[in-house]
């Protein structure tokens, strides 16, 4: 919930947890770990208190991108969703997820969940069809679906913009109000067509709405935000596509399928249904209207509006209940910019597994995480840093420094007293203040309250120094009290560690040979009590590690830089440079890249900014065109990059690439442009 007060923990509470649906088309990145971790310190932080926390979520199998993909690799969409489902339930079991199912939204419950709900809708009135003009790609030959269109935003004017959304301002739109738009699939200009189209009158719940989004099943930015779409009217939501389209046929519609971002919310109630089976009556104990159980939604920021207003808006028209809480959180950046190839910190989640535990991730984004609606930083050397300082240099440390003397010197037994009850108890006392902050999302301040009690326990054990003690005849049992105290401390910690750390909880509990810690646990002291001999847990991150992870991060497209040559000249007037070799050559990495932005640049009489699209990847380029070109004029037209240059800060800012031109100079220089069909991104050979 969005409010500061910690529900009664006597109370068991029925809560379903869903995250975001991971689109069924890539690999999973630590983007979208970050969601899922924070997910899953949840649910599990919930399930240590008692409480009922299911978590079920789903691939999101339809839409044209993975229809497109699949015929780019000449196979069927459901080869290409169900191979992903495999690589990324991988991910997810590697990193330590506690989910309870993870199911696709190409599946037979979801199709039955969808279809009742649009049954329920258009049998309410709250489905209508219209003509209207869409977009069309005269040369695919297709209507072109969202994200298939990319253009500049009609309210900021921002560039190379998806068809519904712009990720500068976050407006949204219809794909007809883009400026300049291009079609993906072929790069040419569309065209208006007919089409009749299924919309979903959201008008028709605008005061459900009103009250529901200024509720506290939000956060109070999102709130503010959703306000802006009530005071120009609710729109009507087209949920409907056109052939050829991957994903569910609407009833009695040939031709016609459900929009992917209608079936996609349905995906959680499809997954809770395959988890079921014929459990019809737990089904709707859950979802429908009235429901006493909990509903709570984990997602990004970006798609804030459809599990806000669209799908409690579904959910009500069609006789379920609506969410208890929508979580938003913000996007991951690595070391204070986005995530990107050419820098090897677009880090696919295997490529971090392959490196190091998922413990040391887990860590840090709980460190970093709070209720806010912001993002988040990870800044790798700092990761490296506070993983090497908390968890070896404080927490670890304590049953490292305690565990030898209660195994060498008194049989591996826990003494029957402690050496400093107060101690004990201020730690035991601290469980309420840092399940307050689990329980409301601000993991890092449990994570700096919990370290609070670990720098206390170690400099109590510092002070009192058994290892000195030891030495003196006559201190064993005072030792032995210290080290017990040191050991129940550090046990306290991994309580209130393991929905974060679940992995170093499961060696905690076979080291100290106990059940399942639970979040009650720390208020009873573990004495007189048997344990194994302590074996090292966790390992510092060596600086060779992150630089692994980063170099096998980046992809052919490697940082580059400077402003962009132009080759000149007739020979005569401007002689070929003397011969290299043709491995020298070899090292050039030629690309396709679509010109996106193109801007003058403020104090530079030769310079053009230009934004380059490498196909999923942007990058900024100053070049020395500005004679020949009128910035507007290229704008969607593709070019050649040489992309594997050393970075070039210049006094405009940094330049990342270098674009190909050739000519005498002046108004006559042309740049290199490729053939019909080249894709962004595609390698020059």
């Amino acid at each position: 919930m969005n409010n500061t007060a910690t529900p009664n923990a006597d109370t068991t509470r029925d809560i379903l947890i869903t995250a975001a649906l991971p689109y069924a088309n890539g690999p999973i990145h630590l983007g979208h770990m970050l969601e899922y971790i924070q997910t899953d310190i949840w649910t599990r932080f919930q399930r240590m208190r008692g409480h009922k926390a299911v978590w079920v979520w789903a691939d999101d199998a339809h839409g044209t991108p993975i229809m497109l993909s699949a015929q780019k690799e000449g196979i069927e969409p459901q080869a290409l969703i169900d191979a992903i489902k495999l690589e990324h339930e991988r991910d997810f079991v590697d990193f330590q997820l506690s989910f309870d199912n993870f199911h696709t939204t190409h599946s037979e419950e979801n199709k039955q969940c969808a279809e009742l709900i649009y049954s329920r809708l258009k049998e309410g009135g709250h489905i209508v069809t219209r003509t209207i003009e869409q977009l069309y790609d005269p040369e695919a030959e297709m209507f072109l679906p969202d994200r298939f269109v990319r253009g500049t935003c009609p309210k900021c004017g921002s560039e190379d913009q998806d068809s519904d959304a712009c990720e500068n301002c976050s407006t949204t739109y219809d794909a007809t109000e883009l400026l300049n738009p291009r079609s993906v699939v072929s790069g040419a200009t569309p065209v208006m067509k007919d089409s009749e189209q299924f919309f979903f009158k959201l008008d028709n719940f605008e005061d459900m709405l009103l009250e529901w989004t200024q509720g506290d099943q939000i956060q109070p930015e999102i709130s503010n935000k959703l306000k802006e779409w009530f005071e120009g009217g609710l729109k009507d939501w087209d949920i409907s596509r056109n052939k050829p389209y991957w994903g569910f046929e609407i009833p009695d519609a040939p031709g016609k399928y459900f929009y992917v971002w209608l079936d996609a919310p349905i995906g959680y109630m499809g997954s809770h249904k395959n988890l079921l089976g014929d459990n019809s009556a737990e089904f709707d104990r859950y979802w429908n209207a009235g429901s006493t159980t909990e509903l709570v939604h984990f997602i990004g920021k970006d798609i804030a509006y459809f599990h806000t207003l669209f799908w409690p808006a579904i959910l009500d028209g069609a006789g379920f209940r609506k969410p208890t809480d929508v979580h938003c959180h913000g996007f991951l950046m690595v070391d204070g910019a986005k995530m990107s190839k050419s820098r090897g910190t677009f880090i696919k989640a295997r490529t971090y597994l392959d490196h190091l535990p998922p413990e040391y991730l887990r860590y840090y984004f709980a460190a970093k995480l709070n209720n806010k609606v912001e993002d988040i930083d990870l800044n790798l050397e700092d990761f490296a840093a506070r993983v090497n300082s908390d968890l070896v240099g404080k927490v670890v440390n304590i049953a490292s420094r305690c565990a030898g003397f209660i195994t060498s010197r008194f049989e591996g037994k826990l003494s029957s007293e402690l050496s400093d009850q107060a101690l004990f108890d201020e730690s035991a006392q601290a469980a309420e203040s840092i399940a307050q902050a689990f329980e409301n999302r601000e993991y890092s301040r449990a994570i700096r309250e919990i370290i609070v009690q670990a720098d206390k326990a170690n400099q109590y054990i510092a002070e009192h120094a058994p290892w000195t003690l030891i030495k003196e005849p006559g201190n064993e049992q005072q030792v032995h009290q210290i080290c017990t105290l040191g050991i129940n401390l550090f046990r306290n910690l991994v309580v209130y560690l393991k929905p974060v750390l679940p992995g170093i909880a499961l060696q905690t509990e076979d080291f100290l040979k106990i059940e399942p810690l639970k979040w009650q646990d720390s208020q009873i002291a573990l004495l007189d009590h048997g344990i194994e001999k302590f074996k090292p847990m966790i390992k510092r991150i060596e600086k060779e590690s992150i630089e692994a992870i980063v170099n096998a991060s980046k992809e052919d497209l490697t940082a580059t830089a400077t402003t962009a040559p132009v080759i000149t000249g007739p020979l005569a007037d401007d002689p070929i440079s003397a011969e290299i070799e043709f491995d020298d050559f070899a090292k050039i990495d030629l690309r396709i890249a679509t010109i996106v932005a193109a801007d003058h640049v403020d104090g530079a009489d030769k310079l053009l900014q230009l934004t380059l699209d490498l196909g999923g990847e942007q990058r900024n380029v100053f070049a020395g065109i500005k004679s020949a070109y009128d910035p507007s004029t290229l704008i969607g037209r593709q070019t050649v990059m040489v992309a594997n240059l050393k970075p070039r800060k210049m006094r405009f800012g940094l330049s990342e690439g270098m674009v190909l031109a050739a000519g005498p100079g002046g108004s006559d220089l042309f740049i290199l442009s490729p053939d019909q069909g080249a894709e962004p991104g595609m390698r020059v050979k």
